[in-house]
């Protein structure tokens, strides 16, 4: 009798077993990430890296944000810059490109070049100059990032930003 209890036991642990399998199986998996997605991370990953910094990940909430903010920006202010600061509880970047389309490396390239005005022992930046794009980037307490980009036709012209989260560039902190 107690070998046949064991016997049924085995069976229903190797059903349960399998079941589970099965669900893992079927559960759908995280959709992969676009290709811009993938460029904007990279590249802001590998700036991080050079510092080490933890490298970010991509949220497709964050993404969804600067989306809807590109197209309001694309539809009702001819791709001019938007005001990041109003209120925003996510750190961001953006770049205005006039007459051509910019890869996201290209984008995220542009503003890793305020790092050669950035003095991290002083934690500050060469007076006339700005570094806070860079610091961005790099900032050690942000953990995620969503971008978008979008196309004025009428000129050409391109308009791309990132979120970030937490927020960086917090006075008197350095960024790493």
């Amino acid at each position: 009798m107690a070998h046949a209890l064991l016997l049924v036991l085995a069976v229903a642990l190797a059903t349960v077993s399998s079941a589970h399998v099965a669900a893992a199986q079927l559960s759908p998996a995280t959709p992969p990430l676009s290709n811009a997605a993938t460029e904007y991370l990279k590249a802001h990953n590998q700036a991080r890296a050079a510092v080490r910094v933890e490298p970010l990940k991509w949220s497709e909430f964050l993404a969804n944000a600067t989306s809807r903010l590109v197209r309001y920006q694309r539809d009702n202010k001819a791709c001019n810059f938007a005001n990041l600061t109003s209120g925003s509880k996510y750190g961001g970047n953006q770049l205005w490109a006039s007459g051509q389309s910019v890869t996201p490396t290209m984008v995220v390239d542009t503003w890793l070049k305020e790092k050669d005005f950035y003095n991290h022992t002083g934690n500050s930046c060469v007076p006339n100059h700005s570094c806070g794009v860079y610091t961005q980037v790099v900032w050690k307490k942000s953990l995620e990032l969503g971008c978008a980009q979008a196309t004025c036709v009428k000129d050409q012209s391109s308009l791309s930003i990132c979120f970030y989260n937490p927020p960086g560039n917090v006075i008197g902190e350095s960024p790493y």
